[in-house]
């Protein structure tokens, strides 16, 4: 068999490592070049044939099948080409589900998927059964396959691009944590975005289940749209207290007791993962505290309702934030009403500065950076004894970083620079 890769990322990589290493020959094609894709191709087996720096229909000559990366949009020229051509169109996701012999959980949401998925991979393995994460989260799935038996529970964080990607996507227990309006740029609608995570309980059958979030209209209305056995999560039982802020926190936490829940596991077991929770990196990250102020790194807020959502987990703390960075199309109505309630001074940044700047107008304290380095030690003149400084950027990192990860470490990194001297 013979298979296109479309993109030279962490899951293309992937992909042509496990299909190289099962006899198939694999064409890898990306618009980047081979300069800015070094690093990748390092990773890549011999015999994988390249295409870089741009491609067409020429690239599907004897293919039998096509598989997407997770960035590549699902409407491509390139895959409609395909689908045209009768070549199956699959993706890294829809082939780890076609293979994985273990019990699945899908994990998606619009806020919180990362901390729930890693904090559900905790819970479970506090059971007897050996547990795996992975998904949009860690390790790519296909590098751990071979390791699945059918003991395992394998917990897998979700994104909208990845449920788009699979046929019919079926999970033993499918979670949805919370919708609001995100990728737009690339799903068009809000209703298609919505579709999107609904895949995650659709193709349930009767012994699966859907555990739902009832707090959240969006993810309520989805009640209707599967034949899994429902389980809401909500407040009614008690969680034990978490190391981490917030209430988004405690929604995690009981979507995570929802599923050790399921699983067989006792109250007493699933109390203890969460308690003995440390978190993820970049999301609500305590950096440190330094003469008094906290510092958080919450990266990962890259829409204005993860944004809000943090500042919400600091009330009646004196709060700077840094904000902005890559977007449009944004509703920020609620995130600049949380602004207005929770913080102290802003300090703004990246391309949605101007933007943010202008709607924050009335704000008592709003002050621009350059970047990043200007923006930390801004909000450390400003903040106070007592009083917290919070990156939580409400936009996308790609104005000014590789991508939110590689923000949060470089904020990391210039915070305890500060504080060295």
């Amino acid at each position: 068999m013979t298979a296109v890769v479309v993109g030279a990322a962490r899951s293309g990589v992937a992909l042509a490592n496990y299909l190289a290493g099962n006899g198939e020959r694999v064409l890898v094609v990306d618009r980047k070049t081979e300069a800015e894709l070094h690093d990748e191709l390092g990773h890549l087996p011999r015999g994988v044939e390249l295409k870089l720096g741009g491609y067409d229909e020429s690239v599907l000559a004897g293919i039998d099948v096509v598989y997407a990366s997770p960035g590549v949009p699902w409407d491509s020229q390139l895959l409609n080409d395909a689908r045209r051509l009768g070549i199956k169109v699959s993706s890294e996701i829809d082939l780890f589900l076609r293979l994985c012999p273990g019990t699945v959980v899908g994990i998606t949401g619009t806020n919180g998927k990362t901390t729930t998925t890693a904090l559900t991979g905790d819970v479970l393995a506090a059971g007897d059964r050996p547990v795996i994460v992975g998904g949009n989260i860690g390790d790519t799935v296909l590098d751990r396959l071979d390791e699945v038996t059918p003991r395992h529970w394998v917990v897998l964080e979700l994104s909208s691009f990845q449920l788009e990607s699979v046929e019919q996507p079926r999970f033993h227990i499918g979670v949805i944590l919370n919708i609001t309006p995100d990728h737009l740029d690339r799903h068009g609608t809000f209703e298609r975005y919505v579709d999107l995570k609904a895949r995650a309980i659709e193709f349930a059958g009767a012994d699966d289940f859907a555990v739902l979030n009832g707090r959240d209209q969006a993810v309520r209305a989805l009640a209707s749209r599967t034949r899994g056995r429902l389980v809401w999560f909500d407040e009614h039982r008690p969680v034990p207290p978490m190391p981490l802020p917030g209430r988004h926190n405690l929604e995690n936490a009981l979507a995570a007791a929802a599923v050790g829940r399921i699983a067989g596991l006792s109250d007493a077991a699933i109390d203890e993962a969460i308690r003995s929770f440390k978190g993820v990196e970049h999301r609500l990250e305590l950096v440190g505290e330094w003469e008094g102020v906290r510092w958080y790194n919450d990266s990962k807020a890259t829409n204005p309702d993860a944004g809000r959502v943090a500042l919400s987990a600091f009330p009646d703390t004196r709060v700077v934030l840094i904000a902005g960075g890559y977007g449009s199309g944004f509703e920020l109505g609620e995130w600049i009403a949380g602004v207005r309630k929770h913080v102290e001074a802003v300090v703004v940044m990246g391309a949605s500065a101007d933007l943010l700047a202008k709607d924050l107008a009335d704000h008592p304290k709003v002050v621009r950076a350059a970047n990043l380095e200007e923006a930390v030690e801004l909000a450390g003149g400003l903040a106070r004894p007592g009083g917290v400084v919070l990156l939580s950027p409400a936009y996308k990192s790609f104005d000014m970083f590789k991508d939110f990860e590689d923000r949060g470490r470089r904020f990391k990194t210039l915070v305890h620079k500060r504080h060295e001297r």
